[in-house]
C-alpha cells in the first residue's frame, strides 16, 4: 500500500512540474538604438480538454508601431495627440527573426485587427495535458516613455513593462487583447528565468529574485528568476532611486516620492502598510513588492495630485502613506488574484477602494476630505470641507451618475470613458464592498475576501468565483449586489413617502423610486443622535414598516450614507411639527450638496461679455451644486460699468435622463432662458427663448463621439433702434421659431458635423444646410471641407435690410447665439473677430450678403505645424442680381482649432490684399474667453 502511493506519488510529481508554464530569457540591451535584443524559451502547458493546434502570444511592445493600432485609435479617442505627433524614433516595434520548435521554423502571422497579438501554426496538434515549447528570436525597439509613462526616457533609463512576448491565455477560447493603455495584459502564471546584459553604468531594479552577477568589460550580467509570476516589470536606470525597506513579512521595493519623510517614519509607514496588507490579504507569496511611482502617476489619489506643493492640506506622512498604499495595494492584488482585468477588473478595484477606506477609518478616521483647510475660517463653511475624506469615493461615482455618464462595473475595461475607468468605477466597486458588508455584516465580507484570495491563488478565477464564497457566508440573499449592483447601471434612490405616528411607534412607508431591489437603511434620530437603525429589503414599489418611536424626531433613509443613493435630497420626514423636512439655508459660492437642507447658493460674477457692457459686475442665485441636478434655477442680476445699466438674465431647466428605449434617446432638455445686455452702443436686446432639445446618444458605447440633436425653440427679441447708427430699418422686435438637427462625430483624426435648420418668421422662412469634414492624417497633414447651402422659402425684409440676410463673411447673429464681443461694429479690432459661420469667407468682399439664397465651400490644409493655407469659393444670389462668384485664399495659424485663430487673406476678388493699404485691418480672428468652454475642450479626453 505504501509503495503504491509512494510510486503514484513519483509519477505525478514530474507531471506537476511539467505542468508549470516557464519563460527562459536572454535580452541584450543597447542603449545608444533603443533596443533590445531577446532570445526566448516558452514552455506552456494545455490544461484544458482541447486539442490545439495554434497558439497566441502577446507582442504588445509592437502596439506602439504604427498610427493605426488599437492603441493609437485609444489615443485618438481620448484625445491624445502626443502619439499621432511623435516622431518616428519615439514609436517601439518588434522585428521578429525566427519562431522556432524543436529547431524547424513555425509559420505565424499578426491579426488583421490586432497586429499586438500573434498567431503561431504548430506543426504537432498540442493535446490536453501536454506542453509546447518554442523558441522565439526577435528585437525590441523601445518607445518614448511619453506616452505611457512606461519605455525610454530622455535621460536613456529603461522603465518597461510588456517588454517581452508572452502566450495568451487559453481557458476554452483564447483571451486575447490589443493593448490600449488601460494595463491589462492577461497573461498565466508563469515561472520565469531572465539573463539580462547591459551596461555596468545602469542599476537595475526588478521584482524577481536575482541569483548572479558578474562583470566583463564595461558590461554586467544579471540572472533573475521568480516562481508564479505575473508582471515582471523591470527598470534599468543611471542613478538609483529604488529604496528597499525589508518587513517582518516582505521587502518594499519603492521609488514613490517619500515626501522628504526622515528615514524612521519611512520605515515605520513601510512596515505599517506591510502589516496591513498582511493582515487583511493574507501572505504575500514572494519575496519582494515593487511599488513604483510610475504606477501611482498613472493611478494616483485624485485631488492630492492636482495639488500644488506650496498647499500642504493634509499631513506629509498621511500624504505619502496613501500614496504608498494605494499603489501596493493594487500591485499586490495584481500580483495574485488571476482575472481577466478587461473582463473582472471590478474585483481588484474594489479590493483596492475598500481596504484604502479601512485604512483610513483605523488610522485616520477624523481626516477631512479637506484637510487641514477644513479648519480654516471661510472655508471651514463650506459643506465639503467637512465631509470626511472617505466621502469623496461615493461623491465621484455619483458625479457621473447625475451625468448619466456611469457604466456598468463588468462592462469591459476598453468599452469605460476614462474617468470612469480610473475614478468613477473604481470607487462604485469600492463602495458596493462596503455596502454589502454593512449589510450582511459580522466581517462576512472581509473573511470571504481572504478566503478568496487564498483559494484562487495564483489560479484563474472570475466574479462567479467570488459570488460563490460570499453566498456560502452568509445567510442573507445577496444576488442583489451581483446583479443590479454589478451588471447594470441602475440607480438607487429611495423615499420616504408617508409616516403614520402613534403614541409609541411610527409606521413608515418606503417607495422604491427606481424599482431596483436592494436594501436600504432606516434610522430613528432624536435631532442627530441616532436612536435605531434597520435594514429594508425587497421593496419593489413600496413598502411599510413600524418601529420604535421612543423619543425621535425624525425617520431618516440611509443617514450614514453607505448606499450610494442617486438622490439624497428626500430621504428625511420630521416627527416634530415642523413646517419643512429639511430647512432652507443660504450659502455664498457653490458646494457640495448638503441632504440636509434646501440650498440657495449666491455667487458674485465678474465678466466680460462684450464692449458695450465692459466689465460686468454682478450676483447670481442658483441652485446648482457640484454634483448635477435635473432642474436647475439661475437668476443673474448685473452691472454694465462702461453701459451704466442694470443687465443679466434668468435661466430654468429641467433634464430628463431616458434610461430604456430602443432609439438612444438620451436625454431630453426644458428650458427656458431670459436675458437683457446691450448689443451696442446705448442699445439693449432682450431676449426670451423657450425651447426643448432631446440628445441622442448611443448608450452602450458612451466612447464614441456621435451624438444627435433635435432642436426646437422660440427666439423672441426685442431691440431697441436708433437710426442714427443704425441704419437697419427692420422692425426691432420680431420671433423666430428655430428648427435644427445636429449630428456630430467630433475625433481626433477624423472629424464630421452636419445640421439642417429651418427658421420660421413673418418677414421670412429659410432653410439651411452645414456640413464639415476635417482628417488629420497618418503624416500629421490636417484637410478641413465646410459646405454651406442656405435659401429663402420667402423673404419679405430684402428690400428695406440685409438684417436677417445670409452673410459671406460675418453673420448679422439676430437670434444672438454668437459670443461677438462687438457684435455691431463696423470698424476697428473688434469688427475683425471671425464666426464661422454661414458663409464662412474670411475677406470683407464687396457683396457681404445674400437676401435670395447662397452656397460657399471652406477648405485649408496644414503648411506647417498649426500654420495652414485655407481658400473659399462660393455663390451669392440677391433679389434682382446676376448670380455672383466669390473667392479668397490666405493663410490660417490654428493655436486651438476653433477657440485661437487667426486668419491673414492673401488674394480674393478685390485682388491682392496683402498689397494693399490698411491691410491689418484685414486680419480677422477667432477668440474665446469663456472658462467653461475652455474647460470642455480640455476634460473632453475624460467624457
Amino acid at each position: 500500500m505504501k509503495l503504491s502511493f509512494l510510486s503514484s506519488l513519483l509519477i505525478l510529481v514530474p507531471i506537476l512540474l511539467l505542468s508549470q508554464n516557464k519563460i527562459d530569457l536572454k535580452a541584450e540591451f543597447s542603449t545608444e538604438k533603443k533596443q533590445i535584443k531577446i532570445a526566448q524559451t516558452i514552455t506552456y502547458f494545455n490544461n484544458t480538454e482541447d486539442t490545439l493546434y495554434e497558439i497566441y502570444l502577446n507582442d504588445w511592445n509592437h502596439s506602439f508601431a504604427t498610427k493605426t493600432t488599437p492603441l493609437a485609435k485609444r489615443f485618438a479617442e481620448e484625445y491624445n495627440a502626443d502619439f499621432h505627433f511623435a516622431k518616428n524614433d519615439d514609436r517601439g516595434y518588434s522585428v521578429i527573426t525566427s519562431v522556432k520548435q524543436n529547431q524547424e521554423d513555425l509559420e505565424f502571422d499578426r491579426l488583421i485587427d490586432h497586429i499586438d497579438v500573434i498567431k503561431v501554426f504548430l506543426k504537432t496538434p498540442l493535446k490536453p495535458k501536454e506542453s509546447y515549447t518554442i523558441n522565439l528570436n526577435y528585437i525590441v525597439q523601445v518607445p518614448s516613455d511619453k506616452f505611457t509613462r512606461y519605455g525610454m526616457t530622455s535621460q536613456g533609463d529603461f522603465n518597461l513593462r510588456y517588454w517581452y512576448m508572452t502566450p495568451a491565455v487559453y481557458n476554452g477560447e483564447w483571451q486575447y487583447a490589443s493593448n490600449k493603455n488601460l494595463d491589462d495584459l492577461f497573461i498565466p502564471v508563469a515561472d520565469l528565468t531572465f539573463e539580462l546584459k547591459f551596461p555596468n553604468t545602469y542599476h537595475l531594479t526588478s521584482e524577481l529574485d536575482q541569483i548572479d552577477i558578474f562583470q566583463k568589460d564595461s558590461m554586467l550580467t544579471v540572472s533573475l528568476e521568480g516562481k508564479n509570476r505575473i508582471n515582471s516589470k523591470l527598470f534599468l536606470n543611471h542613478t538609483k532611486p529604488f529604496n528597499q525597506v525589508k518587513t517582518d513579512y516582505f521587502t518594499m521595493v519603492s521609488d514613490i516620492d517619500d515626501e522628504n519623510l526622515n528615514m524612521i517614519d519611512n520605515l515605520v509607514i513601510t512596515d505599517q502598510i506591510s502589516e496591513f496588507l498582511t493582515k487583511n490579504l493574507g501572505s504575500y507569496p514572494h519575496e519582494k513588492l515593487l511599488v513604483t511611482d510610475i504606477d501611482y502617476r498613472k493611478n494616483p489619489i485624485y485631488g492630492l495630485n492636482l495639488l500644488p506643493n506650496f498647499i500642504r492640506p493634509f499631513p506629509d506622512k498621511f500624504q505619502y502613506e496613501l500614496k504608498l498604499l494605494k499603489t501596493a495595494l493594487n500591485n499586490y492584488l495584481d500580483n495574485v488574484i488571476i482575472t481577466n482585468p478587461r473582463k473582472d477588473q471590478w474585483i481588484i478595484d474594489g479590493l483596492q477602494t475598500y481596504y484604502l477606506m479601512k485604512y483610513v477609518e483605523e488610522y485616520y478616521p477624523n481626516m477631512k476630505l479637506a484637510g487641514s483647510l477644513s479648519k480654516i475660517w471661510g472655508i471651514r463653511s463650506f459643506h465639503a470641507a467637512q465631509l470626511d475624506f472617505n466621502d469623496q469615493y461615493a461623491f465621484l461615482y455619483m458625479h457621473m451618475a447625475r451625468e448619466n455618464l456611469d457604466q456598468p462595473l463588468t462592462m469591459e475595461k476598453d468599452s469605460l470613458l476614462k474617468f470612469n475607468k480610473n475614478i468613477a468605477n473604481k470607487y462604485k466597486a469600492g463602495v458596493g464592498l462596503r455596502y454589502l458588508d454593512q449589510y450582511v455584516n459580522a466581517d462576512v465580507v472581509e473573511n470571504s475576501i481572504k478566503e478568496f484570495i487564498s483559494k484562487f491563488e495564483f489560479k484563474e478565477s472570475t466574479t462567479a468565483d467570488f459570488q460563490t464564497i460570499l453566498q456560502e457566508n452568509t445567510y442573507k440573499n445577496i444576488n442583489w449586489f451581483f446583479t443590479d449592483y454589478l451588471n447594470t447601471k441602475k440607480y438607487i434612490d429611495f423615499t420616504i413617502s408617508e409616516i403614520q405616528e402613534s403614541r409609541d411607534s411610527v409606521k413608515v412607508t418606503i417607495k422604491n423610486k427606481t424599482q431596483t431591489n436592494v436594501p436600504i437603511s432606516l434610522f430613528v434620530l432624536n435631532k442627530d443622535s441616532i436612536i435605531s437603525k434597520i435594514w429594508i429589503d425587497n421593496i419593489k414599489d413600496t413598502k411599510s414598516i413600524t418601529v420604535p418611536k421612543e423619543n425621535g424626531t425624525k425617520v431618516v433613509l440611509n443617514k450614514d450614507f453607505i448606499v450610494p443613493e442617486f438622490n439624497l435630497r428626500d430621504n428625511t420626514k420630521s416627527l416634530t411639527n415642523s413646517i419643512f423636512n429639511r430647512p432652507l439655508q443660504l450659502r455664498l459660492i457653490k458646494d457640495i450638496e448638503d441632504p440636509r437642507y434646501n440650498q440657495v447658493f449666491f455667487m458674485p460674477i465678474v465678466e466680460f461679455d462684450n464692449i458695450y457692457d465692459g466689465i460686468v459686475l454682478g450676483l447670481k442665485a442658483y441652485n446648482k451644486t457640484v454634483l448635477k441636478k435635473a432642474f436647475y434655477y439661475k437668476v443673474s442680476p448685473q452691472y454694465g460699468t462702461r453701459s451704466n445699466s442694470f443687465t443679466g438674465g434668468v435661466t430654468l431647466n429641467y433634464n430628463q435622463y431616458i434610461k430604456n428605449n430602443d432609439i438612444n434617446l438620451f436625454s431630453i432638455n426644458y428650458g427656458v432662458t431670459a436675458s437683457y445686455a446691450s448689443y451696442a452702443e446705448d442699445l439693449f436686446v432682450r431676449k426670451l427663448t423657450p425651447g426643448i432639445q432631446f440628445l441622442f446618444r448611443d448608450k452602450s458605447n458612451l466612447m464614441s463621439n456621435k451624438k444627435q440633436f433635435v432642436t426646437m425653440r422660440l427666439v423672441d427679441i426685442h431691440r431697441d433702434q436708433d437710426l442714427s447708427i443704425d441704419a437697419d430699418e427692420t422692425e426691432p422686435n420680431y420671433s423666430v421659431f428655430d428648427f435644427r438637427y445636429n449630428n456630430i462625430n467630433k475625433g481626433l483624426e477624423d472629424y464630421i458635423s452636419w445640421f439642417s435648420d429651418v427658421q420660421f418668421s413673418k418677414d421670412f422662412g429659410k432653410i439651411s444646410f452645414n456640413f464639415e469634414y476635417r482628417k488629420l492624417t497618418e503624416k500629421s497633414r490636417q484637410y478641413n471641407i465646410r459646405f454651406f447651402l442656405g435659401t429663402f422659402l420667402y423673404n419679405d425684409s430684402y428690400q428695406t435690410s440685409d438684417y436677417f440676410s445670409f452673410a459671406l463673411d460675418r453673420p448679422t447673429d439676430y437670434l444672438f447665439d454668437y459670443n461677438y464681443y462687438g457684435r455691431s461694429e463696423s470698424s476697428g479690432l473688434f469688427s475683425q473677430q471671425i464666426i464661422i459661420a454661414e458663409g464662412g469667407f474670411k475677406s470683407k468682399l464687396n457683396t457681404p450678403y445674400a437676401n435670395e439664397w447662397i452656397s460657399t465651400i471652406n477648405g485649408s490644409t496644414t503648411i506647417w505645424k498649426y500654420i495652414l493655407a485655407y481658400g473659399d469659393i462660393g455663390m451669392v444670389k440677391n433679389h434682382g442680381q446676376d448670380i455672383e462668384f466669390v473667392y479668397d485664399t490666405g493663410i490660417r495659424i490654428s493655436l486651438i482649432p476653433d477657440y485661437f485663430e487667426l486668419y491673414f487673406p492673401v488674394y480674393s476678388n478685390l485682388g491682392w490684399e496683402v498689397a494693399q493699404s490698411q491691410y491689418a485691418e484685414k486680419i480677422r480672428f477667432v477668440v474665446t474667453l469663456d472658462f467653461k468652454t475652455l474647460f470642455g475642450l480640455f476634460s473632453r479626453r475624460w467624457y
